[in-house]
């Protein structure tokens, strides 16, 4: 007898069962309508690990076989950045919706390639910008575009922790990301040019410390320290505007945001050697209310409801391709010891 499939159930399945891929298929295990179908990892010890999580799940190291499950409707990626392209390529073309981890991919022809073959095929592609998807990130957007802090001057950022060691890429394709997919998701202008430097400290790895600055056509600037060689994990941004600052600290367990009504005021004196003098004005710091729903819960939220829906992801192709062009202009920048290089919006 042929058990007919429950159509309103969506099943999708995880690649890669290391750091993350855990993460990613609870989340999705833990939403009604969806179940976890298999999990590929090369590692035998992982998918024995991931079969007693999920049992009746495939365990499979066949790729080829988790796509070929007639259950089978998206494929979440969590393995290697080097891995992706091929990987979402190869779901793409099989007609599965994909959720690909951050970075979209490691070069911006193969991030277009995607999303081509994505809107082609008419289905879901979306990158894991996970902070878009917190309730910290999604208050000061909020602020941002509600006005209440002005226009941005500055965004500063130090995200520094000791490990984890990344083999394919440099820090700032791993930590890096994480700001300018914020940078993207809080504001309206974009980047034109970056300034980046770094160091490599262990033999045959990739920088293990960066530096990024980022320019804007406007008086904006933008700096983002990464470091996988830091004694203490700090995860720490400073967002100033012309009415109010913002400290954005990850780390605090409920007080994340905190705005300080705080700034500069600037008055002519004709009778002063200097033209223009700078007053300093203080007021209220305030943390408002935000929800702390897990962020990686409300993204697999949200990609099921573009699958059913039909819609674009919050954090869709588009959105990878954005990050991924200022990192390639950042390793170009990087190689030439921080000349500024322009970033390509075409």
């Amino acid at each position: 007898m042929t058990i007919k499939r429950d159509e309103s159930m969506i099943g999708v399945g995880i690649v890669g069962y290391g750091y993350w891929g855990p993460k990613v298929a609870r989340n999705f295990a833990e939403l009604d309508g969806c179940t976890v179908v298999g999990i590929c990892d090369f590692d035998d010890e992982r998918l024995g690990r991931a079969g007693r999580t999920h049992p009746g799940a495939l365990m499979t190291h066949d790729y080829g076989k988790l796509l070929d499950r007639p259950e089978l409707d998206a494929i979440a990626i969590a393995t290697p950045v080097s891995t992706h392209f091929d990987l979402a390529m190869k779901a793409l073309r099989a007609g599965k919706h994909v959720w690909v981890e951050k970075p979209l991919t490691d070069a911006r022809d193969q991030a277009e390639t995607l999303i081509e073959t994505a809107d082609r095929k008419g289905v879901a592609l979306l990158v894991d910008h996970t902070f878009v998807y917190t309730g910290a990130v999604r208050k000061i957007k909020e602020l941002v575009s509600g006005g209440e802090i002005g226009e941005i001057r500055f965004y500063d950022s130090v995200r520094v922790n000791l490990g984890l060691f990344q083999h394919d890429v440099d820090v700032l394709w791993d930590l890096a990301v994480h700001d300018l997919s914020i940078m993207g998701f809080i504001l309206d202008n974009a980047p034109v040019a970056v300034s980046a430097t770094g160091m490599g400290h262990v033999p045959g790895q990739m920088e293990n410390v960066g530096y990024l600055t980022l320019f804007f056509e406007d008086d904006m600037i933008a700096h983002i320290h990464a470091n996988w060689l830091a004694p203490v994990k700090i995860r720490r941004t400073l967002i100033s505007g012309t009415k109010r600052m913002i400290v954005y600290d990850d780390l605090e367990p409920s007080e994340k945001i905190k705005i300080y009504d705080k700034g500069i005021i600037l008055e002519n004196d004709k009778d002063s050697f200097y033209s223009t003098i700078a007053g300093y004005r203080t007021g209220d710091v305030w943390s408002p209310q935000i929800d702390l729903t897990e962020a990686l819960h409300r993204e697999a939220l949200h990609f099921l409801q573009c699958i059913r829906e039909g819609s674009r992801p919050l954090t869709d192709g588009e959105a990878g391709l954005y990050v991924v062009r200022v990192l390639e202009a950042a390793r170009r920048s990087m190689d030439s010891r921080g000349m500024p290089v322009e970033i390509s919006n075409g």
